[in-house]
């Protein structure tokens, strides 16, 4: 088989899963905005929270206003930013539109009534978790994002800040049109959920733990380790210092939810192994996260 035909394949496989991944961000999103905070009259930061009050105010729907906003945002960071930054963007934005017309259609009135705080905490957990699955793909929900790399570019302030100053200026300006402050705090109650939530996916699906492995059926252990996880396996050769016999140490990274695989066929293989298992902020190469520099 050709490699560079492998190769390929699995390029147009990740991102498939990406843009897929991108389109269900979006429909959890759009559920949390449509279903459950715009009926219960509840601001949101960014450009839904811009659509929101102007459909609170003036009645335009809400897609057509995300849709000309977000249009305007990509045009300036086409020009800014280039095109790489914008692709999975305007597919994120594209999605995000057709889904709210559909969702309009067929809801109407939200499914919560007269329990504002239910629908801001099940609002704020569904449009967090959007967000995080979209950023694990690797995508952007435009507006806010887009506006926040601008500056970024050109001026020493982080993304998260920008963002934040930016939501909490349109989710106060919703007061302009509730006229009730009791929104406006509910709105930044949403605003810290999500973020939580927000926090909580992206990290979940990035968190990794390390193991060193003492065995005299390393070779064993490490084919395992290679063939069913297709992780990668050192070999570092050490000196116990009580028997002073030499001894072969595995080192493997791998992510969290493959521990416990990891411990079963290690097992397996040599129940009087000796493992040690830690936690790791970050592992970023092949298999795991990109390096990601400013």
């Amino acid at each position: 088989m050709n490699p560079n035909s492998t190769l390929n394949s699995q390029i147009l496989f990740r991102e498939v899963k990406d843009y897929v991944t991108i389109t269900l961000g979006m429909l959890m999103y759009a559920i949390g905005w449509t279903v459950f905070l715009l009926p219960s009259d509840i601001p949101s930061g960014a450009v839904p929270g811009i659509a929101s009050i102007i459909y609170w105010g003036i009645g335009i729907p809400v897609q057509y206003t995300y849709l000309v906003i977000n249009a305007g945002l990509l045009l300036l960071a086409l020009k800014i930013l280039g095109l790489k930054f914008c692709v999975k963007t305007i597919w994120a934005v594209i999605s995000m539109t057709v889904i709210l017309a559909i969702i309009q259609h067929f809801v109407k009135g939200g499914i919560i009534h007269d329990q504002p705080f239910m629908a801001c905490v099940l609002g704020a957990s569904f449009c967090g978790g959007g967000i995080g699955v979209t950023f694990s793909a690797n995508g952007s929900s435009g507006g806010t994002d887009i506006i926040a790399a601008i500056v970024n570019k050109y001026r020493d302030i982080s993304l998260g800040r920008v963002i934040l100053l930016c939501d909490l200026v349109i989710i106060s300006s919703s007061y302009l049109v509730l006229h009730d402050w009791e929104r406006v705090v509910y709105g930044y109650v949403v605003l810290f959920i999500s973020s939580f939530v927000l926090d909580q996916v992206v990290n979940s699906s990035r968190q990794s733990v390390q193991f060193f492995i003492i065995s005299s059926k390393y070779e064993e252990i490490g084919t395992r380790i290679n063939k069913d996880l297709h992780r990668g396996v050192t070999f570092l050769d050490g000196v116990g210092c009580y028997t002073k016999n030499n001894v072969k140490m595995m080192f493997v990274l791998a992510k969290r939810r493959e521990s416990t695989t990891i411990f079963r066929l290690i097992k397996d293989i040599d129940p009087n192994a000796f493992v040690s298992q830690s936690a790791v902020i970050g592992v970023f190469g092949e298999g795991f996260d990109r390096i990601k520099v400013k």
